[in-house]
């Protein structure tokens, strides 16, 4: 029990998706392994799958931060203790988010108003990625970003850009809040199997498969 525990802490954990917002490549209930201990070693790199500390916690873009209680992410004895309002909200912050890394430190990043990345003059492709932002009725879509991401921090988006609260709302992404890279889907079992998390700004090498020899 103890090894298992440790384990969970130090090496890989399992978590699920509660959220729209990496759709469609990652669906609502998916079961994701987790692993802790590469960015002991390195940074988060473009195009792998990142979870991270609620920023309700430690953003104070997001205001609830300073209000941040450990003792509220315990888990309730009474449910009724989660419907009072200054628990609920500081509750907020004990949750982990799950996003994609698109831009890291020292990359020039612009993000236009559908969603679209750009690094260092170049753009992302991004086949993960089918729901753009539409604009709105003002003629504007999502927020947009046009800056140098700084040191020991990165850009982390949701996949779907249309649905997606992330860092084109409370910015970047400091490295220490991030908990460990997502790599495998182990449920559903039909679509288990590594996640795609290939650096979005380098080429692809073709496959061999067919290949003249």
């Amino acid at each position: 029990m103890g090894f298992a525990l440790a384990a969970r802490q130090l090496i890989v954990e399992a978590r699920y998706i509660p959220s729209g917002s990496m759709l469609p490549g990652l669906q609502i209930q998916d079961r994701l392994l987790v692993e802790k201990l590469s960015y002991r070693g390195r940074s988060p790199k473009r195009g792998e799958i990142v979870v991270f500390h609620s920023p309700y916690k430690w953003n104070p873009i997001m205001k609830i931060g300073q209000k941040y209680n450990p003792i509220h992410c315990l888990p309730a004895a009474i449910p009724l203790v989660n419907q009072i309002p200054e628990i609920s909200q500081s509750r907020q912050a004990c949750d982990a988010w799950i996003k994609r890394v698109v831009a890291v430190s020292g990359d020039h990043v612009v993000v236009n108003p559908k969603g679209e990345v750009t690094i260092n003059g170049k753009k992302l492709i991004e086949p993960y990625v089918q729901n753009y932002c539409r604009p709105d009725q003002f003629g504007t879509g999502c927020p947009t970003i046009d800056q140098v991401v700084p040191r020991r921090k990165v850009l982390t988006l949701g996949d779907n850009r249309s649905n997606s609260t992330d860092g084109r709302y409370w910015g970047f992404l400091p490295e220490e809040e991030i908990i460990g890279r997502a790599f495998w889907r182990f449920w559903p079992l039909g679509t288990a199997g590594d996640l795609n998390s290939r650096d979005p700004l380098k080429p692809q090498k073709p496959s061999s498969a067919g290949a003249q020899g």
